[in-house]
């Protein structure tokens, strides 16, 4: 970069939205270093998306004059943006490794990873956060899946990880279904690496904060995964700290099996090795990982739940399509979900991850890897399963997220 051009902007989210009649843009950072979002106009969002890093200021009016028909920008309004990107943390610049670096001293310094949607997503304070579950959930609660007094132990858990609000619904069918079983002592939650680490598996000894109680990670298990891996399962571990296909199950435990169920939590990320065709089979290092899990659980003799986190399509102008949302869409989406559904209560992980990825994923199931390690996890010890709900929700910058629960006994 020369001395004369502009900081780089960082890798950002991105989404349009109008207010009072006015187009503006929302970013908010992925990585979670910067809590909130900020919120810009259409002409502060045009400098923004120039800061490559090198261009300057009569590199960004040069481009203006261009585009715009003549329309030049005023120096000081591309310096006023600049100035407030980089006192917001959205620059790559000294102040935002300044406050990068203190989050993640903050992060590694503590026992437990903080819960980093409480009083966000959900009630912070105990007493309003039961208030909250109990106004949300209570009558599905009584009313969702069948009554059984002799159900079948638990071995596996399909649910959603979308917030609360959306997925109430299965949320409640899912762990209505656990309240009926004998309480597990520890539970294997498989996550979704939203951020995209290029290692199969991210683990964390971090024990999970939650307003209910903070619940204990099984130090001695994840000892025993890291062992399985041959690649530093560590290494991006603040990932964990912003996740929150996790930290939503680990709430609800809380919530309904109090703060002494023990955690093993795992974060999933990219399963496939290199080829030739470009979609590459599953790396085999996955498989040797999952089959210690299975051990795991196995050696427990049924004390261990495994749980996915996992969400299905993410579909339409939100998520990359260049389409809206009909009728038509949403019956495609749930044919298609219920297709790749087939295989898991077939017990087949095989089999669903070849039916998500024939057509390369188009629906982008974020909850692929998760489901498929859940299923692998459980193989020879769940017998029987059944796809207990199936639904999906808006996403209110267009689009549609579709979930589901899977039961193993």
């Amino acid at each position: 970069m020369s001395p004369k051009s502009l900081p780089a902007m960082r890798n950002v989210e991105v989404v349009p939205f109008e207010h009072e009649g006015e187009r503006l843009v929302c970013m908010t950072d992925p990585e979670g270093i910067i809590d909130g979002q900020l919120v810009l106009s259409q002409l502060a969002f045009f400098v923004a998306s120039l800061l490559d890093g090198e261009s300057s200021v009569s590199d960004i009016q040069r481009t203006a004059k261009e585009l715009f028909d003549g329309h030049v920008i005023k120096e000081q309004d591309i310096r006023r943006v600049v100035q407030y990107l980089d006192e917001s943390g959205f620059l790559v610049t000294e102040n935002y490794l300044t406050i990068r670096q203190a989050v993640i001293d903050a992060y590694v310094s503590a026992d437990a990873r903080p819960a980093h949607l409480a009083g966000k997503t959900y009630p912070d304070a105990a007493e309003e956060l039961r208030e909250y579950f109990d106004a949300l959930f209570d009558g599905r609660w009584k009313t969702a899946g069948k009554d059984s007094v002799d159900a079948p132990p638990l071995r596996c858990l399909i649910v959603p990880h979308i917030d609360y609000e959306r997925g109430a619904e299965a949320y409640a069918t899912a762990y209505r279904l656990l309240r009926q079983t004998p309480a597990p002592t520890t539970v294997l939650v498989f996550g979704v690496a939203h951020m995209g680490p290029p290692v199969p598996f991210t683990l964390t000894r971090k024990h999970f904060e939650t307003p209910l109680g903070t619940l204990k990670t099984d130090s001695a298990a994840v000892d025993r995964l890291a062992a399985a891996c041959s690649w530093d399962p560590f290494e991006y571990e603040l990932i964990h700290r912003t996740e929150h296909s996790i930290e939503l199950q680990a709430v609800l435990l809380a919530h309904l099996l109090g703060p002494d169920v023990k955690l093993v939590p795992v974060l999933c990320g990219d399963f496939e090795g290199e080829n030739e065709r470009g979609h590459a089979p599953i790396d085999a290092k996955v498989d040797r990982f999952l089959d210690e899990c299975r051990k795991l659980v196995a050696e427990s003799e049924g004390r261990t739940l495994v749980i996915a986190g996992a969400d299905l399509a993410h579909v339409g102008r939100r998520f990359g399509d260049d389409f809206e949302i009909d009728e038509d869409v949403i019956r495609s989406i749930e044919k298609r979900d219920r297709e790749d559904l087939a295989h898991v209560t077939s017990l087949d992980p095989q089999g669903f991850y070849q039916s998500v990825m024939k057509d390369v994923n188009a629906r982008r199931v974020c909850g692929l890897n998760c489901i498929y390690s859940a299923l692998h996890a459980v193989a020879g010890i769940a017998s029987t399963s059944e796809l207990a709900y199936y639904g999906s929700a808006p996403d209110p910058a267009g689009g549609i997220v579709s979930f589901a629960d899977v039961v193993l006994h």
